[in-house]
């Protein structure tokens, strides 16, 4: 995103403590960010919405002076930071936390009507923390989150601990494989707590009361999911899994490292929106794991993920993914394209047909591979860049190491010619 990203440095871990008062949607925080500079560094800065008020900046123990507009927060330390000097920056600041606007719309700290979540894709991240907000700027997370003791605390990585006091209670997570800002997330309700499985992966649900009896029903297969897809893929690429059911209705479900969140809409009782669950979790490998180096190699995660809906769904013995990609391509036949998959653009960028398009390349890739070949490319892809961040041009360099033909043609058509090629055949 053109005003997401900063220079100078490179944050190798962020320490969130935060409080958090639900009734009055009042956040305060301090960030502790470790990071190291790559250049002489007289200035700096963070990204961080303007709802934030800043109240105390230091760099490596001392005050430091700063400005903070435009969604920028600069900071000019005592003095200036040498070429590989070690940077731990700490930022008190608080305030009401809202969504951030811009031309997907609103992204970020969302208030429910009874407790709080965050959608951070693409540039949301801000709204509630002070950080370096672009997708190759990966980092370990420790997240610390208080508030009123009845509800449930959920935050990226694994529960270190829970300590409670009186009326409230501080929920501390470990997010210790490097994690994209954009999926760092946090979630408050009133949820009962479910495990679902204990092994070979961990699998949990946070799910409203009221809506027990329709989880049963909707996620019944999630745990298979789990199973199916660390076969196509390889191994999960995480301590657990967890899915979130708010009570709320959301317009789509939402990805964050380690878990998703669904709308009380996606959790009828019915199997219908089964194709989303699948897709979140297809997102722990494609997304989160491997993470897209820019936005406009977006179509490595929502291609990736698409596909995996088809592949779950011939798995589990509904149309074969065949069937489903004649079924988009007569769709998106009817859609003029004005900019290749490889780059979409910002404002398509999360267009459904990027979504189609994806997974027809995956598709069109598995036929010419054969489906040895392209599963093990698959579990090769999400091994070699595990915990990384990749382009499209390193899926392409990987994938011709798994066929002695020429794949020119293929990655033409499909990814860098905007007009709709003919539905891949044997």
């Amino acid at each position: 995103m053109p005003h997401s990203g900063n220079l100078g440095y490179r944050i190798s871990r962020y320490a969130l403590e935060l409080g958090y008062r639900v009734a009055s949607n009042r956040l305060s925080g301090t960030a502790t960010i470790s990071a190291t500079s790559y250049q002489e560094l007289t200035r700096f800065a963070l990204d961080l919405a303007t709802s934030m008020r800043v109240d105390r900046v230091t760099v490596n123990g001392s005050r430091a002076r700063y400005s903070h507009r435009g969604g920028k927060l600069s900071i000019t330390p005592g003095s200036p930071i040498p070429p590989g000097g070690v940077i731990s920056i700490v930022v008190r600041y608080g305030g009401t936390p809202r969504p951030v606007r811009g031309p997907f719309g609103d992204v970020g700290w969302e208030e429910l009507d009874n407790g709080a979540l965050c959608a951070n894709q693409p540039d949301g991240a801000p709204s509630w923390f002070p950080c370096d907000d672009h997708p190759e700027a990966k980092a370990s997370f420790h997240i610390e989150v208080t508030t009123d003791s009845p509800y449930y605390v959920l935050a990226n990585g694994r529960l270190a601990s829970k300590q409670r006091r009186a009326a409230q209670t501080t929920w501390m997570y470990d997010q210790v494989e490097p994690m994209s800002t954009y999926l760092a997330s946090i979630q408050i309700g009133q949820y009962e707590h479910r495990t679902l499985a204990t092994s070979p992966v961990p699998v949990h649900a946070l799910v409203p009361p009221s809506l027990s009896k329709r989880f049963e029903v909707s996620f019944a297969h999630q745990v298979q999911m789990v199973g199916a897809f660390t076969e196509m893929f390889g191994p999960y690429p995480f301590p657990q899994y967890t899915a979130v059911v708010t009570e709320d209705e959301l317009d789509i479900p939402l990805e964050a490292q380690s878990f998703s969140t669904f709308g009380a809409n996606h959790c009828d009782g019915s199997r219908d929106h089964e194709r989303l669950v699948a897709h979140e979790l297809a997102h722990q490998w494609f997304g989160n794991s491997v993470t897209g180096a820019r936005w406009r190699d977006i179509w490595l995660h929502e291609g990736f993920a698409c596909y995996a809906e088809w592949l779950w769904s011939q798995h589990s013995g509904g149309r074969s993914a065949d069937e489903w990609g004649r079924h988009y391509y007569e769709k998106l036949q009817q859609t003029r394209f004005t900019t290749p998959l490889a780059d979409p653009g910002p404002r398509t960028m999360f267009d459904d047909w990027v979504y189609k398009r994806g997974a027809l390349t995956l598709h069109a890739l598995r036929l010419r591979l054969g489906d040895g070949e392209f599963f093990a490319l698959l579990r090769r892809w999400t091994d070699k860049y595990r915990y990384q961040c990749a382009t499209t041009e390193d899926f392409i360099a990987l994938a011709s190491t798994f066929t002695s033909e020429s794949l020119k043609d293929l990655w033409r058509d499909w990814l860098f010619t905007p007009e709709l090629p003919r539905y891949p055949t044997l």
